[in-house]
């Protein structure tokens, strides 16, 4: 511990085979086991149990009985097989959250980006890729192999299904339950999800232009009010809105969907 600026407290229960930046805070009765590292500016509070493999980027901040990095809860895991996590930078875990690592399977490491903000008991499970600037808030949980894209913000108790795909910059009501992809850009809620449409302020809150917003508008009407079959409004919203870079992602988007898109 000698040349440390972090403090460990005597309780902590750290594996030799970890690896702690100089200036990471320990708090009490927190575990740190085999194959894990931290980076520097990260804080554990008491009782945060870490195990690997694991590595963890810069800033991050764990509250009160985090449990970060454990088995997938997946009966055909058998141990065998890279089965890792990997966080970025920035990011808080509020208490009772739960991140478990990936599995052979589903690519091998479950990934979480940058300045995520991720509530009190919230569970991401095996082989998720979540991106950056996310809320989740309390009990939102995510089933295996499931993608949440950057600026999304998941209501208290949503439930999204395994393989499921959550667009840029949505934001899902309490008790969304979502069992297909959800587009850009939208608002979805209810059990089973539906959109209610544009997320105008979220567009707002990421500088958007207002040609962008404008162009987003059309395509959502495009694609999900009017008559038009899917093809023929992927046809039209590429005739007349291919100049805006963000509906250009709502159609790839839509393109690459293999669960269905929900509308």
């Amino acid at each position: 511990m000698q040349g440390r600026s972090g403090s460990i407290h005597p309780t902590a229960i750290i594996d030799p085979g970890a690896s702690l930046a100089d200036d990471v805070t320990v708090g009490p009765y927190a575990v740190i086991g085999a194959q894990v590292s931290v980076g520097p500016g990260c804080t554990l509070a008491n009782h945060v149990t870490i195990v690997g493999p694991t590595r963890i980027g810069r800033n991050n901040r764990f509250f009160p009985y985090a449990s970060i990095g454990q088995d997938p809860q997946d009966k055909k895991y058998t141990g065998s097989g890279q089965s890792a996590l990997e966080i970025g930078d920035e990011n808080t875990f509020r208490e009772f959250v739960t991140v478990n690592r990936g599995t052979e399977g589903g690519g091998g490491v479950t990934r979480i980006a940058h300045r995520n903000w991720i509530m009190a008991y919230c569970h991401i499970a095996h082989d998720c890729q979540v991106g950056s600037d996310t809320v989740f808030a309390n009990s939102a949980t995510l089933g295996g192999h499931v993608t949440v894209q950057d600026g999304v913000i998941l209501g208290g108790f949503t439930a999204v299904h395994q393989f499921c795909t959550v667009g840029e910059l949505t934001i899902t009501g309490g008790h969304t339950m979502v069992a297909q992809d959800v587009t850009p850009f939208v608002i979805a809620t209810g059990n089973r999800a539906q959109l209610f449409g544009v997320n105008k302020i979220g567009l707002q809150r990421h500088n958007f232009s207002e040609a962008d917003m404008d162009a987003v508008h059309r395509a959502y009407k495009l694609f999900f009010r009017s008559k038009l079959n899917a093809n023929d409004a992927l046809a039209a919203i590429d005739a007349e809105l291919s100049a805006s870079a963000p509906v250009q992602r709502f159609v790839a988007f839509v393109k690459h969907s293999t669960r269905g898109i929900c509308r």
